[in-house]
């Protein structure tokens, strides 16, 4: 069967056994991530920020039918303007993954957040791969990169790594029948062999050096009155209510 692309490959139940690993992931990790405006690059068909609750959310791809057409490694939305990006197989397939990689961290606010899924090259799925050379259809294709490669390509651009990991332990067999009975993988892989999964989840946030958050006074001015004597706080209390008797 020729796959002409990865959304025709994530339609196959080999596909759909990692399209369900990875909603979920992506349910759970962008349940809690603020601001005002999420972007998934890539797959459009696929509601990936579906947990979130950002007032706006919509998806950037080359083709299909997204909200904005672009291409990944030129992002057409201003710098420091996104809070969430979300990189669902963006990586492996593109031309230049360093140069998304950049405009990921141009776009993205200071403490915004970027999410990474991509193929484990240390996996059985890997060995599937290099068994093809790079060669055949979707997605196999694909350049897979190390989770540890895709750390470091984040460090060099002031992304702290925080929460991830591995999934889709079961071999590369295509008939739903044979991933039934592989996946007692799933239940051991975590547990045995955790950086074996074929496929991966990485968060990155974006740093900014010599930034520092200010909290509201009243935390301050509530940490001073209680390193206050008991008397004083009776005066304080005092002056203050005469102030607003004043005032009235």
């Amino acid at each position: 069967m020729s796959l002409l692309s990865l959304s025709d490959w994530l339609e196959t139940p080999q596909g759909r056994y990692l399209l369900q690993w990875e909603q979920a992931k992506f349910d759970l990790m962008v349940a809690d991530i603020f601001g005002y405006n999420a972007v998934q690059i890539g797959l459009p068909e696929y509601e990936f920020l579906r947990g979130n609750r950002m007032p706006f959310r919509f998806a950037c791809a080359r083709l299909g039918g997204a909200a904005v057409i672009a291409d990944a490694d030129a992002l057409p939305f201003a710098s420091q303007s996104i809070d969430l990006v979300l990189l669902p197989h963006v990586l492996e397939f593109s031309s230049n993954p360093h140069q998304v990689l950049r405009e990921v961290e141009r776009v993205l606010v200071p403490e915004g957040s970027v999410i990474i899924t991509g193929f484990n090259p240390f996996s059985l799925w890997g060995l599937r791969r290099l068994a093809a050379r790079g060669r055949g259809g979707y997605p196999w294709r694909g350049q897979y990169f190390s989770v540890r490669r895709i750390k470091d390509w984040l460090a060099l651009l002031g992304f702290e790594t925080q929460a991830g990991g591995f999934g889709c332990y079961a071999p590369t067999v295509s008939s739903p029948k044979w991933l039934e009975r592989w996946s007692f993988m799933d239940k051991a892989g975590d547990r045995w062999w955790p950086i074996c999964g074929g496929a991966y989840i990485l968060q990155g946030i974006k740093r900014v050096q010599g930034m520092r958050l200010i909290t509201p006074q009243w935390r301050d001015k509530r940490k001073a009155a209680k390193r206050l004597s008991p008397v004083a706080q009776r005066d304080r209390h005092v002056a203050g209510a005469q102030k607003n008797e004043i005032t009235q």
